[in-house]
């Protein structure tokens, strides 16, 4: 699945907090910090910025993948 270029930080949080169990725990300036205890516990900062770059995105996504799923079905949710 292609990644989508028009993804909003603040889009990106709400979903990963909504369907995938992550907590916002504060936001720092321009960075917004989630939380998850499930599988173990992890941290991820997501810069609140119109639209996230690329490789930002993907690195989001791939820190994501820690809780179990695939790449497309976080894209999906999107």
């Amino acid at each position: 699945m292609k990644v989508p270029r028009d993804v909003s930080g603040t889009d990106l949080a709400e979903t990963l907090c909504r369907r995938w169990r992550y907590t916002k725990v504060h936001q720092v300036g321009s960075h917004i910090i989630l939380e998850t205890a499930e599988p173990a516990h992890q941290r991820i900062a997501i810069p609140d910025h119109h639209p996230l770059r690329l490789g930002t995105l993907i690195s989001i996504l791939t820190v994501a993948q820690h809780k179990g799923v695939t790449r497309d079905a976080l894209l999906a949710s999107l």
